[in-house]
Order: structure tokens, then sequence, then C-alpha cells
């Protein structure tokens, strides 16, 4: 067991209990869509994180300057310190934020990826980044996420990878022939990331965001990173009929606040709900 993952374990045993640290209970259920066996929580946000919300809103606050100590699991040597997310739906999710303020809609850093690749390293899971509110990020302060696997209770750790080709080249621009919307996957070698340095992935990255169109600060962006394989899709909107869409989407995790939202993403296809909010995609 490594140290990241015993200090993620013990930090949200003790968040929990003091109530630094709140799991939003859910209902699970796979929806398969385009050979994709999605996984879709179903929960009622407490009113809680709405004040929370609200609040921070209201006085203009930053949640991460300084983080809240309780929720903290360790400070990185890339300038990043590692924050449990105290709203989760998945268990023992991570947040990688920047010590200083820097924008959540700016490109990533080679620090930025040294500081996910370092906690991968330690923990399997599924890294990802939401480039700006229209990303679905809800914070304008930079932070990558880290979701340990499996996602949900499907078949597959990232239900993505039930339509990803085998043999495909690594490292070189492809697509998925399911995903029928604007995307750049590049898959990586056999070392995985853990023959990936932080140069070699901050190169991989800019190249599958050149792909997609994403070569400023600003254009709203998601980037999803697994041990096999890094995705870059460009957004044009955040919300498909208000349900709110971020990275964990296009890995095949979705979250509704309600039966009636659910049975609505159901008739409708999660693949196409996807398609709506991304640049270039159908309009919802």
């Amino acid at each position: 067991m490594s140290f990241l993952w015993e200090r993620i374990v013990s930090v949200s045993e003790h968040a929990l209990r003091v109530g630094a640290l709140v799991s939003l209970p859910t209902e699970e259920e796979v929806m398969e869509d385009g050979g994709i066996p999605f996984v879709v929580h179903t929960s009622r946000l407490p009113e809680r994180k709405a004040r929370a919300k609200r609040e921070q809103r209201a006085e203009g606050s930053n949640p991460f300057l300084p983080p809240d100590p309780e929720l903290v699991v360790d400070t990185l040597a890339t300038g990043h310190v590692a924050v449990l997310n105290k709203f989760n739906v998945l268990e023992h999710h991570l947040l990688i934020v920047t010590e200083g303020f820097e924008a959540q809609d700016e490109l990533l850093t080679v620090a930025d990826l040294e500081a996910l690749l370092g906690c991968m390293a330690e923990v399997e899971g599924l890294g990802f980044y939401n480039g700006g509110r229209v990303a679905g990020a809800s914070q304008d302060h930079k932070h990558l996420q880290l979701a340990p696997l499996p996602l949900g209770p499907g078949p597959l750790p990232v239900p993505l990878d039930a339509v990803i080709p085998d043999g495909l080249p690594p490292g070189r621009i492809a697509t998925v022939p399911a995903l029928h919307f604007g995307h750049a996957l590049v898959p990586l070698d056999g070392a995985g990331i853990a023959g990936l340095g932080a140069d070699e992935a901050h190169r991989i990255y800019r190249r599958a965001c050149a792909a997609v169109g994403v070569v400023d600060r600003g254009r709203p962006y998601n980037m999803l990173l697994t041990r096999r394989w890094m995705l870059v899709v460009p957004r044009s909107r955040e919300r498909w009929r208000g349900v709110s869409i971020n990275a964990l989407g296009f890995a095949g995790s979705l979250l509704v606040r309600s039966r009636d939202e659910r049975d609505e993403l159901q008739l409708a296809g999660p693949v196409q709900v996807l398609a709506s909010v991304v640049d270039g995609g159908p309009a919802s």
C-alpha cells in the first residue's frame, strides 16, 4: 500500500468524523449506450453544498487559499497540494491544487502533469482536468483531479475502455469510432504512465489539445488520463437540460439530481448527451 493511499484513507476517515468531508449518497446503475456501460449516479445534492456555494460566491472567497486543513492529504514538491474533494460522489476523490492562485482556464504546465503523474503512480485512478466553467469546473482556482478506480459497479474500471480499439499505435493521435463528437485520444505505450515523464506527458497533452483546436487559454475542454491513454475533448457548453457534464462524463460516469433527470438521460442516450456539449456537437 502506497504512502499517498494510506494518507487519503486516513484523512478521509478523520474528515468524515469531524464533518469536514461530506460524501453524497447516490443510487448507482449501469446504463449501456453505444457499447459503453455508463455508470449513472442519482443523487439529490444536499442543501449544505448549495448553501456553501452561494456563500462562497457572495463573499468572493477561494476555498483553496488556503484549503481546509482537515482535507489536506499532502503537500507536493511540484507546488501543489493534494486535498480531498469536500463534497464527493466518488469515495477518496482527490484534488491536486496549485499552492498559489492560477486560473482554471489556463493550459496545464509540466509541473501540473508531474504532480498528477506522481499521484497516479501511487494510486490507480482516472486523472482529469476540467478546463474552465464551460467544461464543468466548479472552482476558478486551478486544480486537477484523481478519482480512484473503479468508477462504479460496471464491468470495467473505466467504462470508456469498452470502446477503445486494441492495437492503436502508441503516442499517435487517434479517435474512437464509437464517440460521434470531436476528441483526440493518445494511447500510451506498454509502460503506461510508469514510463512517462512529465515533459513527454506535456508534449502529448499539447499535441492532443492542438488536434481539437485547444491552443490558447480560455478555450474550454476536458482532459482525461489513465495508465494507458490520454483523451482531450473540446467543449461548447457545460450543461445538457440542467445536467452538468464534466470530464467524468466522457469516462462514462454521469451524475443526475433526480429520477426524472435519469429518465431523460436514458431516453436521449448518454452518448448523444455528451455530443451535445462538445464543441461542434448538436445542440441540446
